[in-house]
């Protein structure tokens, strides 16, 4: 056989393309020569294939040997390549039985003695697969966990290419066997976790403001800004929001590890991620690495916190520019990256949790203790933008903690009971908007406001009066009334009353004191 074609995979965001390693063996001068819009890592390919195919026990015929990894007007990008290309090589020489590999997609990086080493991005690849009627799936050893998460396909692990071309020319062909879809649930019992942390609500003295805040925020997937001095324990409070965060349904957790498997973070033993993620960003993080960059990009920060929590403290201290870039994520819930090689698209449904302080010296509005000046001031609270603060949901200030605060006798609440009130809030809004896209209060858009946020003659009254005294933005108007639906949800209440209004109102006080907004 001179010519033959394997199918092989390309991670394009979280879009894969279905490759195809095309190799062509011809008279003419001896050659190994690769085409097909191939960055400079697939270049490279070549000479790892043909020393893993030598050191492998095989030799190749001298002769022209063209490899087109096909369509070609897809950059072709990583090592996982090397072993489709291999085995089209193998197919087209005649070491391994014609159509072999009929409706079997393949992907992994081969080292110069012929292992398999693991590749990126296994999940989506096998998902993938499966829609387009592929039955089997060869990955390197070390992936086959994450790609048995995929039921209905069979999933084979490849140690070495020797061992795998020994496996193709047996009679009985490939083993494996085909995924079953009680395996996940299986691997979720197996490695979630218990709810164990190391830090809890009742470790933090006082703050109730504060505490009851971030449940409000943490029950209906609100942001939320904390604006305080120095240690009175905003960071502190935010680090705990982990603990009091619901589970995960699977389908969540699948969408989830599907962004860890492109970035290259799964657990090789444990892939499912069970956990809502907690993504804590340093001040001194640049835009691509905030949305994702490259040249085609990798996940940022704010699609790894997809379905979990960004946190940005010392929001003041990031640039300016910086923070821009996350008022439309924070809208859409997804960011759309452009490349000249195409548009690429990454989720980034997340809750914003955001702390600063309120001047350069963290002692604003106590003018007594405050040595910054007016411009400081402005300056420095300058970094938040308006446009950027009416996407924050909550904003709350975290007083000094006084000293009998730190030595009450009484228990504080434990996390587990809060995260039991949240659950209940976040069953509410699951059964409430059964059947469409929104999961949370926060997601609701402007035109499902009227069904979900309905409010009453007073309710209006009192809303009607706020917007015009409190300086409100269509924006900001809408968030007030999420807010209020989620503290209603609390409360177990189906309409939301005044109280909930007024209470969701308190959170947005400080654009006033401090912006003056």
């Amino acid at each position: 056989m001179a010519f033959s074609s394997i199918a092989s995979a390309c991670v394009q965001g979280l879009h894969i393309e279905v490759i195809h390693a095309e190799s062509d063996v011809s008279n003419g001068l001896p050659m190994f020569h690769m085409v097909g819009y191939l960055s400079s890592e697939v270049k490279e390919a070549a000479e790892r294939v043909r020393t893993a195919i030598r050191n492998s026990g095989f030799s190749l015929p001298p002769k022209k040997i063209v490899v087109n990894l096909s369509p070609a007007t897809v950059k072709k990008k990583g090592a996982s390549y090397d072993l489709p290309i291999a085995l089209s090589v193998l197919e087209a020489v005649g070491n391994i039985p014609a159509k072999a590999l009929e409706r079997v997609l393949v992907a992994g990086e081969l080292s110069l003695d012929g292992k398999v080493r693991e590749v990126e991005g296994v999940l989506p690849i096998v998902l993938e697969a499966k829609m387009q009627g592929f039955h089997t799936c060869i990955l390197p050893e070390k992936n086959v966990r994450e790609g048995r998460l995929v039921p209905g396909i069979r999933i084979i692990g490849a140690g070495t290419l020797e061992q795998l071309c020994r496996d193709l020319n047996k009679k009985e062909g490939l083993g494996g066997k085909i995924s079953e879809t009680k395996a996940i649930t299986e691997f979720k019992q197996i490695w979630e976790p218990e709810m164990l942390y190391d830090v809890d609500y009742s470790d933090i003295c006082g703050q109730d403001m504060v505490k009851r805040a971030v449940e409000v925020a943490v029950a209906g997937g609100h942001n939320l800004l904390l604006v305080g001095p120095p240690g009175s324990g905003k960071s502190m409070v935010a680090k705990r929001i982990p603990t009091i965060l619901p589970p995960m349904q699977l389908e969540e957790s699948m969408e989830v590890t599907k962004i860890y498997s492109v970035a290259g973070m799964v657990d090789r033993e444990y892939p499912l991620i069970t956990k809502r993620p907690f993504r804590s960003v340093h001040h001194t993080v640049t835009r691509a690495a905030l949305i994702g960059g490259g040249v085609i990009p990798n996940p940022g920060e704010i699609s790894l916190a997809h379905g979990g929590v960004l946190f940005l403290d010392e929001l003041a201290e990031f640039h300016k520019p910086v923070l821009e870039v996350l008022r439309q994520p924070l809208e859409e819930h997804k960011i759309r990256i452009s490349r000249n090689s195409g548009c690429y698209e990454y989720p980034a449904d997340f809750m914003l949790i955001a702390a600063m302080n309120p001047c350069p010296c963290g002692n604003y509005p106590d003018l007594n203790k405050c040595n910054c000046t007016k411009t400081q001031i402005q300056n420095y609270l300058g970094h938040v933008s308006q446009p950027f603060l009416d996407r924050m949901d909550l904003c709350v200030e975290a007083s000094r903690v006084e000293y009998g605060e730190l030595h009450k006798t009484g228990k504080e609440e434990t996390s587990a009971e809060i995260r039991n009130r949240v659950c209940t809030a976040r069953k509410i809004q699951e059964q409430r908007y059964e059947g469409t896209d929104i999961r949370t209060n926060s997601g609701i858009g402007v035109r499902q406001m009227e069904e979900f946020c309905q409010i009453g003659e007073k309710e209006e009254k009192l809303m009607r009066c706020a917007f015009s005294t409190m300086n409100l933005t269509a924006r900001t108007y809408h968030k007030v009334l999420k807010v209020a639906r989620t503290i209603a949800d609390l409360d177990g209440e189906e309409q939301i009353g005044c109280s909930h209004l007024k209470e969701a109102l308190g959170y947005r006080m400080l654009d006033k004191k401090y912006w003056g907004r």
